[in-house]
């Protein structure tokens, strides 16, 4: 019986001894880092500016991996169930983090259960914009267009129950209007059809649509921030446009699987935030419209459980349903 218990002390110390040196030298392999949706939206935008910055500061080999689908669930459930070992992160966000949960009937995984948080990334509100040759140059002139004829103005979102989508449901609730929602699979297609004058308007994070604002294809009419953008100073928050309750912003934050080690979720968190730290990295999310956040695993924990029930308000007052 002493035998076996000293063997099974031994055993139990071994094991331990084996994880703690994995711990200290993670990480051994390259990383995986899933981006929920296509390349070349905001999502994908910011997780390759830090996923460079942690290859080049801290040698670190991290390939980005898009998996778009289900508004964001597929990419995000593949972590969920990936090994809980440090080498599986996705880059999640408002939508598949705090709207999923109450817009779909079954979600595959439960963001509060299923995932560890690491980091917040980074935040940016959206941006209501239309093609450049659109009438349309203020949002006094889609509300007259709006309430002319109804549904006939048509509003573009990279999805159903997207916080873009939602937040263009608050406006049309502010303003009294109805628009006719044409959900898109990511924002690349949209982008498409808003400047080729398929759509009328696309509510966009500022990310995706920054620099064909700058480059003179489409027109920003309002954000949805409290206050004017610095890359975008000309442009009115929606607010200032008359409508109230419209304020809204897409986070954005490093998860891994539940059940991942907490030395090397902590090692994982202290190498984001050093490189979020770089002035490299802070002027290239701010040159993407978005503001570099950062912060421990806690706060992003409490930022994921308030914002699920702050949307999910507005997802059952808009009446969205995915089953």
């Amino acid at each position: 019986m002493k035998f076996i218990m000293r063997l099974s002390l031994g055993l139990a110390f071994a094991a331990t001894a084996a994880v703690a040196t994995a711990q200290q030298t993670f990480p051994t392999k390259p990383i995986r880092l899933v981006v929920p949706f296509p390349p070349g939206g905001g999502t994908d935008i910011l997780a390759r500016v830090v996923a460079n910055k942690l290859q080049s500061g801290s040698g670190w080999t991290v390939v980005v991996e898009n998996r778009p689908g289900a508004g964001g669930n597929i990419g995000v459930d593949v972590v969920a169930k990936a090994p809980a070992d440090g080498y599986n992160i996705v880059m999640g966000q408002t939508s598949n983090l705090a709207v999923n949960p109450t817009l779909y009937a079954k979600l595959p995984y439960n963001p509060l259960k299923d995932l560890a948080p690491v980091t917040t990334i980074a935040s940016a509100p959206l941006v209501l914009v239309v093609s450049a040759n659109s009438p349309f140059k203020t949002i006094a002139d889609i509300v007259a267009a709006a309430k002319a004829k109804p549904s006939a103005v048509t509003f573009g979102s990279p999805g159903n129950g997207t916080v873009a989508h939602l937040s263009g449901e608050l406006l049309q609730r502010a303003a009294g209007i109805k628009l006719q929602h044409i959900p898109y699979k990511g924002a690349n297609q949209a982008m498409t059809d808003l400047v080729g004058n398929q759509i009328d308007l696309y509510m966009s994070s500022i990310p995706t649509a920054l620099a064909q604002i700058k480059g003179g294809k489409l027109r920003a009419i309002a954000v949805t921030s409290t206050k004017r953008v610095h890359d975008l100073p000309a442009v009115p928050t929606v607010a200032e446009a008359g409508f109230k309750g419209v304020e809204a912003a897409t986070w954005f934050g490093f998860l891994v699987p539940a059940g991942t080690p907490a030395p090397i979720i902590q090692k994982l968190n202290a190498e984001t935030n050093k490189a979020l730290k770089t002035p490299e990295v802070r002027e290239k999310i701010a040159a993407e419209g978005a503001e570099v956040l950062g912060g421990t695993p806690e706060e992003f924990a409490a930022l994921i459980k308030s914002e699920i029930a702050r949307w999910g308000v507005v997802v059952k007052e808009s009446g969205a349903k995915i089953d």
